[in-house]
């Protein structure tokens, strides 16, 4: 990988050296923490996105299900595969930032009508949403969903996964205790971190955040990630954590139809983070309404699809206090009526 310093390898097996000097190796990966930091430091890295659904669907109608009709003899048959089915297939069928089980999806459908054709049955015309598990067998994935309601301690955040992005919701509860912190779900050492620096920055502005002091002292925070059995790490769920807490301390709900990503530090300042694209794709699959992101990402929205933007309403903020304004319901006021001559004749 540096010529200047090593420009032959010699095989020890033939005893021949062999001249790379002007050898040019191209290597594909999905996850870049598992190649050695030697090698890595050599290495110019390019990150490709995945596909959007929309993609997907694209390839699959206009290259994948004609050429497997073709390859499976029924191409003759013209059988169509409907919008819905390929979607479901991508959701429901396959998890991958590429194409490669969508094709292995669409061939063993291909094969299957291929074998009722020779066992003289009628194959399909179209194949549709309803008829997939007939073929396919039952669904092997379950997309994550939000929250149907607006929830005291739970914040949904927006995940980066090899796969693609994610939604992820963070829950929040207080107990009796003496003040500790406890945290599940398989949280790294960096998403511990986070979830520290979140919780001292909420309880240095307690006063402004009209959060009793006591419930520091009295009461032990425990926070949770669900899918306990998947490795979590990272520093982009640190906001999301700071508005599980706060809206449990706060004792308000935040909305359910709001995603966000983004680190946090000490002074509560919203730090830029990675795999903008998958993570907002991810919110608009997931049903989000809203979705906010550090200001400094506002640069990377030029990849993501126009259709994708027009459909969400995407925040920028600087600061965690802008992320509360946003995404927790706001402390209703309770309306005093007035008090009739009649009351005022009972009170006295």
């Amino acid at each position: 990988f540096r010529p200047e310093q090593n420009n032959q390898f010699r095989d020890h097996y033939l005893e021949v050296p062999y001249d790379l000097s002007n050898v040019l190796f191209i290597t594909t990966g999905n996850i870049l923490d598992t190649i050695p930091p030697a090698l890595r430091d050599r290495m110019e890295t390019l990150n490709l996105p995945g596909y959007s659904r929309e993609e997907k669907l694209h390839i699959a109608q206009i290259f994948l299900v004609p050429k497997q009709l073709k390859e499976q003899g029924i191409e003759k048959y013209k059988v169509k595969f409907s919008d819905n089915a390929i979607y479901e297939i991508i959701e429901k069928y396959t998890a991958e930032a590429g194409v490669r089980n969508l094709e292995r999806s669409i061939v063993t459908i291909c094969r299957k009508i291929a074998r009722e054709i020779v066992s003289n049955e009628e194959p399909p015309k179209r194949v549709i949403s309803r008829n997939l598990e007939k073929y396919l067998g039952v669904p092997k994935i379950y997309p994550s969903e939000i929250e149907k309601k607006n929830m005291i301690g739970i914040a949904t955040g927006l995940a980066w996964t090899p796969y693609g992005g994610d939604i992820i919701l963070v829950e929040a509860t207080l107990f009796p205790g003496d003040g500790k912190i406890t945290l599940t779900g398989q949280l790294g050492d960096v998403m511990q971190e986070s979830a520290k620096a979140s919780l001292s920055y909420i309880r240095s502005r307690a006063e402004k955040l009209k959060i009793d002091n006591k419930k520091f002292k009295d009461f032990d925070l425990h926070l949770h990630i669900p899918a306990g059995a998947i490795p979590k790490d990272g520093p982009s769920a640190g906001i999301t954590m700071a508005t599980a807490m706060a809206s449990i301390f706060q004792n308000r709900p935040v909305k359910h139809d709001v995603g966000m990503t983004g680190e946090i530090t000490l002074r509560g300042r919203v730090l830029p983070i990675g795999g903008l694209k998958s993570k907002i794709l991810a919110a608009q699959r997931a049903g989000l309404k809203k979705v906010i992101i550090p200001e400094k990402n506002k640069k990377d929205l030029k990849d993501i699809p126009k259709s994708v933007k027009k459909a969400l309403d995407i925040k920028f903020v600087n600061n965690v206090d802008e992320v509360f304004d946003i995404a927790i319901e706001k402390e209703k006021k309770i309306k005093k009526k007035p008090v009739t001559e009649k009351a005022k004749y009972i009170s006295a």
